[in-house]
C-alpha cells in the first residue's frame, strides 16, 4: 500500500513554500465530510494550509433522523471550534436523496453486499458516489483542491478512497484542455499520525455525538438488528 501520509506531507510542504510568494493567500479546498467527529481533526490539521469549505453530501445515511442529527452536530461544531472559526471554515449541504445511494450500491442486484463487512465492495461504491458528487461540486465552484474526511476512520479503506480521488481527477482532466484549471485531489490517510485518536480526544472535549455505525441502512442493520433489514 502506498504511503498516502507521505504524499500529503509533500503537498503541504510545497503549499507552505508557495504561500510565502503569494501574500499568504491559501488555496481553496472542498472537504467532503461525513460527520463532526471525523471533521474535527481534519479541519485542525488542514486549516493552516487551505481555505476550507465543508461539503456534507451523504445520501447513504439512514434513517433521515440520523442524517439530520449528524448535520446539526457539524453545524454546531464550527462556531465553537477555534480552528474552524479562526479560519472561516464554511459549510455547504448537498441534497439528501437516499435512493441515489441505493442506485449506486445496487444491493438489490447483488444481495450478498447487504451482509458485507465494512471496507468491501458496497463501501467502495458508496465512497465513489459521495466523492464523485463532491468533485463535481468542486469543479462547478472552481475550487483548487478537494478531498474527503473518510480516510480518518480505521474502518475505511484508504487505498480505495485515494484511488477513487485520483481517478476522478484524471477523468476530468482527460475531458478538458490540459491547460484548464481543475481541482486537484488531495491524497490522505488522516488516521495516521494518531489522527483518529486526536478525533476521539476532540470529540470528548467538545462533547460531540459519535455514532456507533457507519451510516447506511446495511451497517445499521448489521449493528442493531442483524436478522432484519429495513
Amino acid at each position: 500500500m502506498k504511503n498516502y501520509q507521505k504524499q500529503l506531507d509533500d503537498i503541504l510542504v510545497a503549499l507552505a513554500q508557495q504561500s510565502g510568494s503569494h501574500l499568504n493567500k491559501k488555496p481553496t479546498l472542498l472537504l467532503h465530510a461525513c460527520c463532526a467527529p471525523c471533521s474535527s481533526y481534519v479541519i485542525e490539521y488542514l486549516a493552516p494550509y487551505f481555505d476550507i469549505t465543508i461539503y456534507y453530501y451523504n445520501p447513504n445515511i439512514y434513517p433521515p433522523e440520523e442524517y439530520s442529527r449528524r448535520l446539526a452536530e457539524l453545524r454546531a461544531l464550527l462556531p465553537d471550534f477555534p480552528p474552524a472559526l479562526q479560519n472561516n471554515v464554511t459549510l455547504v449541504e448537498g441534497v439528501y436523496i437516499p435512493h441515489e445511494y441505493d442506485d449506486a450500491v445496487c444491493v438489490s442486484e447483488n444481495p450478498e453486499l447487504a451482509r458485507e463487512a465494512e471496507r468491501g465492495e458496497r463501501c467502495r461504491r458508496c465512497y465513489e458516489l459521495r466523492m464523485k458528487n463532491a468533485y463535481e461540486y468542486a469543479i462547478a465552484h472552481h475550487f483548487d483542491w478537494f478531498t474527503t474526511t473518510l480516510s480518518i476512520s480505521p474502518f475505511k479503506d484508504a487505498e480505495k478512497i485515494n484511488n477513487i480521488g485520483k481517478e476522478l481527477e484524471a477523468s476530468a482532466r482527460a475531458r478538458v484542455s490540459q491547460y484548464a484549471d481543475m481541482p486537484r485531489f488531495l491524497t490522505s490517510d488522516f488516521k495516521k499520525r494518531n489522527g483518529f485518536k486526536r478525533s476521539l480526544a476532540l470529540s470528548a472535549e467538545y462533547e460531540l455525538y459519535r455514532q456507533d455505525y457507519c451510516g447506511c441502512k446495511y451497517s445499521y442493520a448489521n449493528k442493531h438488528v442483524p436478522t432484519k433489514l429495513p
